[in-house]
């Protein structure tokens, strides 16, 4: 297709599960530039340092440009065929449960929609999962248990309505900024808005907070039971609100009262005075915000810890309402979309059950399919060791790279190498998971692709394309598709745009939908081609005219206290507002180049974020998706495990950065970003660091059983006593041994199958180097010699973190060898033998290729 060169497009930023909308523009020369969309309700022109970064990662250098199979460039009629016929021989072999894809939130919906229709109906198996199972699989388990549906009730203006926001297991500051921006610009305009943070660490989103509970490690059960008991013992709930709309108190709170305050105070490691405090607020406060991610749902208790949340907001009758309830915020840009599509092992299409008949056979005729997978599949953590056992025997890995992010990472990578058959769809020709890959396609990156994700407000937006497809690149829904036709369902599989299959995935969401299901876009089943490349970013539901918006008896609350009385369509479609030069917040200038500043400086619109917008909560009327309408409590006794022993004992914490996303094949392009931290690390408290011979920005080896990584170790008060935390971006690409997620467990929330990456025992070490130094260089470099190494990128090449647990080492060599010096390259270099200190630069007639320094200390 043609770009035009002319016009700015208008996208959606790719990282988190903010979704923010983003222009992006292509010059005449080729250079793209990005900034915020300052009419898209998610981030009114707001963009955090990733998305501002954006037009970095777009170069086509590391790009997988052509199918591969073993490694030899093959085209694309072979390699689909393979693929097919792999597939086929192997379903006719042993059966279809002998085959799996893993996916990606990365994904768009489009690809997500035809990927789970062909695994679910046509393979007839439910052996498809995705990355997103690491992030927010416990807040669906949750949403499933309390409301009977994944419904995220609230929405982002609710953050701004709040009088008190708990922030749980969330650094927003970092993960998601331009929420955090949004949330102090309303602190800045109502000072008297309270702020909680529960998190083990002191991390940069304590800084607008009023209280910090430093939360022992999974101790969050025991905290939001305990409130739960606080709240009935001090007849903070409400009673007619429970009697009438809910089920289940009475257990739920008896549950809940297992422990005193006392016990409360033991489990959590905190005092009962700030137990206290915390309680008095949340029961003294209506407009309350609880807003948890990755620190709640990585956890091997995570579902219970959701409904515990829940728990408190249903006994307070703080749900539906402005300003009020339990908030989601998921981590990948469309992560929610995957939700939608049925992209899980234990889900249908559509918001269906898999477990429902009914389900099954509304899904089986509306696809027209053969046999609709009966029975959930292999989640995630299952699906790779499945692999390991031999019970699948073909993966298809789309958009992720599970050898760095799954836990027990060494075990992923082995149960891979060792399978029969892999496929891998990427953007890159190598990952730690594409070089193991026996067939390589290559996959649109973004900017290329074209369809649709969900935010965490449950938003739809575009991602359209603004740049040409490079090489022999495809979108990851005409691949599908594509393998689909060759396995013998042409005709389910006809489609030849993303708008053919989002409007079916719309069909699909309305079709036998009387309002009994959450999920529905039916407004859209029929959309064309011009209307799809028109839409604007707009929240669900949004159902056909003919179809009920709601549950009988049930109104959505529509902004302030406004009620839509009857279903529209296009009631929930944003409409383009002037965007409102304010100053964020006082703190704009405090922010500038802190964690939490972006790079854009547009304001927020006065009155709320919507300029006319009129965001959608559920269950302001009461109605639930449970079969009698009404909510459930949860009955949840706090437990305490303990990992720790002699051994092993700390409790490394796992989690994100500022500047860079999961495992850094987007982020680590940027050089912007890649010095924000440079190195991987680990933080520990000054008393642990004293307690085993640490000093700050000493390589250490943190270990366990599983394995080891060699990381930086930042010493830090803000860190809690005991325990660690450690960033998971770090891979064989870019370090000699920092893939964090060698060492975490294989250890699952019983229902809903996340990984606890956030409660893993190790022990910690300083590492006893001879010679360190640093190298920059043009090219990137492949320092395998060096004990320890961290590359990354710096403006015009490459800069390189080196130690050496051997002194007795031919320097010039190595530094031609680091540099890739070609023959006959002239060499200067200054050596000081007896000091130990090696200064080497390399040249190319007068071009510098690299320069390296090293000494002792």
């Amino acid at each position: 297709m043609e770009i035009d060169e002319a016009r700015e497009v208008r996208t959606t930023c790719p990282y988190c599960g903010v979704g923010c909308g983003v222009l992006a523009k292509v010059a005449a020369d080729g250079q793209v530039s990005v900034r915020g969309d300052p009419d898209h309700p998610a981030n009114f022109g707001r963009l955090c340092s990733k998305g501002s970064a954006l037009a970095e990662t777009i170069d086509l250098d590391g790009r997988l440009l052509h199918p591969e199979i073993h490694s030899r460039r093959a085209g694309w009629d072979e390699a689909l065929d393979l693929v097919a016929s792999t597939f086929s021989q192997t379903i006719a072999e042993h059966g279809p449960d002998a085959v799996a894809f893993y996916v990606s939130g990365q994904l768009l919906t489009e690809d997500y929609y035809v990927a789970n229709k062909l695994m679910k109906g046509f393979v007839g198996s439910a052996n498809i999962d995705t990355n997103s199972r690491l992030c927010m699989a416990s807040s669906v388990a949750g949403h499933r248990r309390a409301f009977g549906s994944d419904t995220v009730p609230g929405t982002y203006e609710d953050l701004e309505l709040a009088d008190l926001i708990v922030l749980v297991g969330s650094n927003l500051a970092w993960c998601h900024p331009v929420l955090y921006q949004r949330i102090a610009a309303a602190r800045e305009k109502r000072p008297e808005m309270k702020i909680v943070l529960v998190d083990p660490r002191r991390t940069m989103t304590s800084d607008i907070a009023d209280m910090h509970l430093a939360i022992a490690p999974d101790g969050d059960v025991a905290l939001f039971t305990g409130l739960l008991a606080y709240l009935g013992l001090h007849n903070a709930i409400d009673r007619a609100y429970i009697t009438t709309h809910t089920t289940g108190f009475g257990q739920a709170l008896f549950a809940a009262s297992a422990l005193d305050l006392a016990g409360v105070a033991t489990v959590t490691g905190l005092s009962e005075d700030e137990l206290g405090r915390f309680y008095s607020l949340f029961a003294a406060t209506a407009k309350t915000v609880t807003v948890y991610s990755q620190g709640v749902n990585q956890s091997s208790s995570g579902t219970d810890k959701v409904n515990a949340i829940i728990n408190c907001h249903l006994a307070t009758g703080r749900i539906g309402k402005p300003g009020a309830g339990p908030f989601s915020v998921t981590g990948q840009p469309n992560a929610m979309g995957g939700r939608e599509v049925g992209g899980m092992a234990n889900m249908l299409a559509a918001h269906m059950e898999i477990e429902n008949p009914e389900h099954r056979d509304r899904v089986q005729r509306f696809w027209n399919a053969p046999d609709v997978a009966q029975k959930p599949g292999l989640k995630a953590v299952e699906m790779f060791q499945a692999l390991a056992d031999g019970r699948i025997k073909a993966l298809w890995i789309m958009a992720t790279n599970p050898v760095d992010s799954m836990p027990d990472a060494d075990a992923v990578e082995a149960a891979i190498k060792a399978c029969p058959f892999v496929v891998v769809s990427d953007v890159l020709a190598q990952t730690d998971t594409v070089r193991h890959a026996h067939v390589r396609l290559p996959a649109a990156a973004w900017g290329e692709k074209d369809g649709t994700v969900t935010n965490s407000e449950r938003r739809i937006s575009r991602q359209r394309t603004f740049l040409e497809l490079p090489g022999e690149a495809r979108p990851d829904w005409q691949i599908v598709v594509e393998v689909g036709r060759r396995m013998g369902f042409g005709g389910a599989f006809s489609y030849e745009t993303p708008a053919e299959v989002f409007a079916e995935h719309a069909a699909l969401s309305g079709f036998e939908n009387d309002g009994a299901r959450d999920f529905d876009i039916g407004a859209y089943a029929g959309v064309n081609e011009g209307d799809y490349n028109a839409l604007e970013p707009f929240q669900w539901p949004a159902p056909s005219p003919a179809t009920p918006l709601w549950p009988a008896g049930h109104l959505p609350l529509k902004g302030g206290d406004r009620l839509l009385l009857q279903p529209s369509p296009t009631a929930n479609v944003a409409k383009r507002g002037q965007s409102v030069n304010l100053p964020i917040s006082p703190l704009e200038g405090k922010m500038a180049g802190r964690p939490e500043g972006g790079a854009q400086a547009g304001g927020w619109p006065e009155g709320g974020g919507t300029t006319g917008r009129q965001p959608t909560r559920f269950f302001a009327n009461c109605d639930f998706y449970t079969p009698d309408r009404k909510a459930r409590f949860i009955a949840i006794r706090p437990t305490v495990e303990i990992r720790t022993s002699p051994d092993y004992p700390l409790i490394l914490n796992t989690g994100r950065i500022r500047d860079h996303w999961h495992t850094m094949t987007r982020t680590g392009k940027s050089p912007r970003l890649s010095q924000h931290i440079a190195e991987p690390f680990v933080e520990i408290h000054p008393a642990d660091a004293l307690r085993f011979g640490i000093g700050d920005a000493d390589i250490v080896r943190v270990s366990n059983p599983r394995g080891d990584v060699l990381v930086r170790a930042l010493v830090t008060a803000r860190q809690r006593q005991g325990s660690l935390f450690a960033p998971m971006h770090w891979t064989d690409q870019f370090s000699a041994r920092g893939r964090l997620d060698t060492l975490a467990a294989p250890l699952t929330d019983p229902i809903s199958g996340q990984p606890a990456l956030k409660h893993v025992a190790a022990r910690i070490e300083k590492f006893v180097a001879k010679v360190f130094g640093f190298a920059v260089m043009r090219q990137r470099p492949e320092p395998d010699t060096a004990a320890y190494w961290a590359v990354a990128k710096c403006k015009g090449g490459w800069r390189v973190e080196l130690a050496f647990a051997d002194d007795d080492i031919d320097w010039a060599g190595f530094a031609g060898s680091l540099f890739g010096a070609p023959p006959g390259a002239e060499m200067s270099a200054y050596h000081d033998r007896d000091a130990g200190q090696h200064r080497i630069a390399a040249f190319d007639g007068d071009r510098l290729l690299g320069a390296l320094f090293v000494a002792p200390n």
